[in-house]
């Protein structure tokens, strides 16, 4: 079995300074890179994907699947993907 030296890049920086731009030049350059995609509660902006740049929803939406999450053994989970133990 192959041993991977696995990196997280987080890129941060405030709205509109490039994040994106920069995201797709790196995953273009480096094939090897994947994308996280997260949860944001503000409406998409012009050419943004639901399910490809963010998970657009809802406050009311977010707090209610926020709620449904538990801790096991230090890492957080959905509850609909936790087996009872």
């Amino acid at each position: 079995m192959a041993s991977y030296n696995k990196k997280i890049i987080i890129i941060t920086a405030p709205s509109g300074a490039g994040k994106t731009s920069i995201t797709h030049y790196l995953l273009q350059k480096f094939p090897e890179l994947a994308f996280s995609i997260s949860a944001a509660t503000r409406a998409p902006r012009e050419n943004e994907v639901n399910g490809k740049d963010y998970y657009f929803m809802k406050t009311e939406e977010f707090q209610k699947k926020f709620k449904t999450m538990n801790l096991l053994n230090g890492k957080w989970y959905m509850k609909e993907n936790i087996m009872e133990l």
